[in-house]
Formats: structure tokens, sequence, C-alpha cells
């Protein structure tokens, strides 16, 4: 009998130790009220959906008033990592029962496609014979998984570090026959690859939302369930979507193809002068030179016929207020349309953000200040915000309308045209950026509108 008390002893003091260790643990998570919310976003090589669910995660985590800590993972990675709690929330997620996890709001919806080199099939079926890339653990592979059900024979091969948009290239220059990308990734490749052909849906349209735990405490995901309705009712989420998607228009291929060559071709002789202009008005060369093909494709010499002229498409009354007497100098036509724009910005008020500021004054650009200021009034009349590009858009090809401008103080204005001005420069912009970022600008190995969309957003 006493031969067993020491055994009794030591199994007394493992159980007392486990159940200490148990009690004690740390959790690798910790409760998001002590201060930090840690958010799975997609990586970086999806450089658009990267910075969107950021800022939003960052918007939600103003309001929980903690920190953010992001953590970038692919679509396969992000489910699992959440339910071992590595994250107490994952953006950017489909709707899944393979994990105990719960779905908030939908925010966005998008459809997969499938684009491919020369003629388009007319169905997932007819992919026999032709290769079919995709990013590892991104949402095409999810896309393919789904649909592969009903189409038994279909096939794909994963690769690991690329992206959608590098895959693209590859389509676009016949180095692989087929990809998938989203709407938006395709409607941004095809403005630098025009020659991209028509494409095919796959599968249904795919609801965003945030995914959380199943278990434990809802505060988290009740926080976010009113988030997420009040940025759909104040137009918080319209428009951020609007600042990260709402350029990717596609351009028609002739405009795109004219567009590269001549930001190789034509754009160096005049950098430096809107490189001077950035430096006089703070304001990025690129947008100014973006402004000025969108006025005149860098011809020094262009006029139109209500008679504005030059790089920057002066009026005679704005040549005048700034002073410049040849409209058809660059140099100083340049600088005049900086300084303008500039102008334009600080009549502003200040409460309005930077990025909205210079797209208003964008549009004050076409059509005028009065002719903005109508469009603001509108905008708040509609229930709208008049400090915000992304509602005054919405109501200023109004002014077009004599029932509408007969009851503006000052009348009719092409209010459409603006918009689509904004919205191209905004377009051109983007383009431009990338294009500097991987200094494409001025290589000549290959024609000017291919090979260039996987370089410029690796």
């Amino acid at each position: 009998m006493r031969s067993l008390l020491p055994l009794q002893i030591a199994v007394v003091i493992t159980l007392c130790a486990w159940l200490w260790v148990k009690t004690t643990a740390v959790d690798p998570l910790p409760d998001w009220r002590l201060g930090e919310l840690v958010v799975i976003v997609p990586p970086a090589e999806m450089e658009a959906e990267n910075a969107f669910e950021t800022d939003l995660a960052g918007l939600f985590a103003q309001q929980l008033q903690v920190r953010l800590k992001t953590i970038p993972m692919n679509i396969d990675q992000a489910l699992p990592a959440l339910t071992s709690r590595q994250a107490h929330l994952a953006t950017a997620s489909r709707n899944s029962t393979d994990y105990p996890l719960r779905f908030g709001q939908t925010y966005q919806t998008l459809v997969e496609l499938l684009i491919c080199h020369g003629a388009r099939p007319d169905n997932l079926d007819d992919l026999s014979g032709r290769e079919l890339v995709v990013a590892a653990g991104s949402p095409q592979e999810a896309a393919l998984r789904q649909v592969q059900r009903d189409h038994d024979r279909l096939g794909w091969q994963s690769r690991r570090d690329t992206s959608p948009a590098e895959l693209l290239e590859e389509v676009a220059d016949g180095k692989l026959d087929c990809t998938l990308a989203n709407e938006e990734q395709l409607a941004s490749a095809r403005n630098f690859y025009p020659d991209l052909g028509e494409a095919l849906d796959v599968g249904s349209p795919t609801d965003l939302s945030w995914a959380f735990t199943g278990s434990g405490d809802s505060k988290l995901f009740d926080e976010a369930q009113q988030f997420f309705g009040r940025i759909k009712q104040d137009g918080t989420l319209r428009r951020l979507l609007d600042r990260y998607f709402g350029h990717n228009d596609r351009l028609d291929a002739p405009d795109a193809e004219a567009f590269i060559t001549l930001s190789r071709t034509r754009l160096p002789h005049y950098r430096r002068w809107f490189e001077e202009a950035a430096d006089l008005t703070g304001i990025e060369w690129q947008l100014l030179a973006a402004l000025a093909y969108q006025e005149s494709h860098w011809d020094p010499n262009a006029t139109s016929y209500t008679n504005v002229r030059g790089m920057m498409m002066l009026t005679e009354e704005t040549a005048d207020r700034m002073g410049v007497e040849n409209r058809l100098d660059a140099h100083a036509s340049i600088l005049a349309g900086a300084r303008y724009l500039q102008l334009l910005k600080e009549q502003l008020p200040l409460r309005i953000s930077e990025e909205d500021r210079l797209w208003l004054a964008l549009a004050a650009y076409n059509q005028g200040m009065g002719h903005l200021e109508d469009a603001r009034i509108l905008a708040t009349q509609a229930g709208l915000n008049p400090d915000v590009w992304a509602d005054v858009k919405r109501v200023m090809p109004l002014l077009a309308r004599p029932s509408v401008y007969q009851k503006t103080k000052r009348g009719k204005a092409r209010g459409g045209e603006a918009v689509i001005l904004v919205e191209t420069v905004r377009l051109y912009y983007d383009m431009l950026k990338r294009l500097e970022t991987q200094n494409s600008l001025y290589q000549q190995s290959r024609p000017p509108w291919r090979g260039l969309v996987g370089k410029l957003i690796k």
C-alpha cells in the first residue's frame, strides 16, 4: 500500500501541473479589446485588393478604437488560419461550410472570368489541349474547384508566387493559353493589353464578406455588422470601392495603344516641365501629365472648336489670368495649367479630403467652379455628400437637363463631360504611375502596348 503512495502523489502532482498550465496558458491571439485587431487581408501581389481591404479594416479599427495589424495571406490559407485563431477576422472571404466560421454582410460581388489567347472557348469543356494556369491559393483557383463538380474533365496548373495580372500578361503575349481573373483585374489589364479577347464567365458571381470565428464572444461580429450597416448607409463603402475600382473602365483598344505609345515617345520631351510644375504646385507630375494627355494628347499646338488651345487646352480667360501670352508655348501652358488646377483646389473647403479635392478640382477645370458648385448643391439636395467626388459625379450629368439646370444658379453645363474627364484622367494617372514604377516608359524592346502589365504591378 505504501509502495503505491509515491505513484499516487506523482499522479496528483502531474494532474495539478496540467490544470495549472491549462488555466494559465496564454491564448496565441489576445482579445481585440486589449488594443490590437489582427486582420487577414489579400496578399500584396493583389495590389488594389490588398489596399482596399486594408483601408476598410483600418476604418473598422478606428471605430473600435484599437490598433490594426494586417496579415497578407492567400484565400486558401486565410480560413484555416482564422479557424486556428491566428487572426480575429479574414477579409475578402467567400462563404464556406468547410470551416466553423460566421460570415458577415456582403460588400462586393465579383465574377471570375476565363480569358484565353486567341479564340474564346464556348464553355469550359472546350479547353481540351489548352493550358490553363491560375495563381495557387487564389480566388480563381477556388472558383475552378467549384465548377469542377460539373466539369469533371477540367484541369489546371497552380503556380506559386504569381498574380492574375502577371498571368494575364503571359496570355496576352501568347506564352500561356488561358487563365482566370475577376472583372476588375481584367478591366485594368485590358488598358495595357487591348488585344485581350472576350472572356467567359466561370461559375456564379461570388459575394465577398468578412469571416469570423464561429464560437466564443460574438461582440466583434456584432460590431462588424453595425460597421457595415453604417458605411453602406452613409456612402463610405461606395466611395472606397470607387477609389480603388471606379476608374477601371476599359479604354478602347486604339486609345490604349496610343496612350502607351505616346507615353514612351512624346511624353519624355515634356516630362521635365511636368516635374517642374509638380514642384511648383505639389500636384504629382503624373497627374498633371495625365490631364494634359486627356486635353491635348501632349500636342502643344492642339486647338479645339471652342478655341481652347495648347498643351493644357487653356481658354483665353484662363491664360490671361495665369499670365500666359502664348498658349502654344508648351512650357508656359503646363505651368499655367498646373497653377490653375491648384487655385481651383484652394477654392474648395478645407474639410474635403486631399484626394476628393483633386477630383473635384479637375471637374472644375473642365466646367468651371460655378458649375461644380451647382453639382455639389444638387448632391446635397439628393442626400449625398457634396464633399466626395464619388457622390458628386452621380449628379453632375444632370446639369445638362433643362428640368434641372433651369433651377441652378449658373445654368446649363456639360456635366457628363466633366465626369468623363475626371475618370479618364484617373485612369491615365494610374497607368503612368505604374509605368513609372517599373521604369518602362523608355524601354523599346517590344511593341509599346505589349508586355507591360505584369512588370507594372509586380
